[in-house]
């Protein structure tokens, strides 16, 4: 079986607060990689105490655009979260894969829609 390595969130962005973008991106950019090695992921929000969608989506949203679906649920195990930070988590996931599905289209949405408000 393949090293598993644990993140504790507090310790690589220095804070309880889980809530820019800038701290998000380093959560993905470290699981990325080490997903890419074949590691097993376990990342740990213990002693987080404020935790919102933009960071979920930065540090976990993202991989789906990098792996398969399949990929994350073996290879990533998150610990630590309350049962409202899990819901959370669980929406973000669920966007994500409908994203990264269709990407081109909710891109094009959006382009789109900035086009019509100017």
């Amino acid at each position: 079986m393949s090293e598993s390595i644990k993140i504790k969130v507090t310790d690589l962005i220095g804070s309880p607060l889980c809530i820019s973008a800038e701290d998000g991106q380093k959560i993905f950019d470290k699981v990325e990689k080490l997903l890419k090695e074949g590691k097993l992921v376990t990342i740990s929000f213990e002693n987080v105490t404020m935790l919102i969608s933009l960071f979920l989506n930065m540090a976990i949203g993202q991989l789906y655009g990098s792996f398969s679906e399949d990929t994350v649920r073996t290879q990533l195990k998150v610990e630590g979260l309350s049962s409202d930070d899990r819901e959370l988590l669980k929406r973000v996931v669920d966007n994500a894969k409908k994203y990264y599905a269709n990407k081109a289209s909710y891109d094009d949405a959006w382009l789109e829609e900035d086009e019509n408000e100017e």
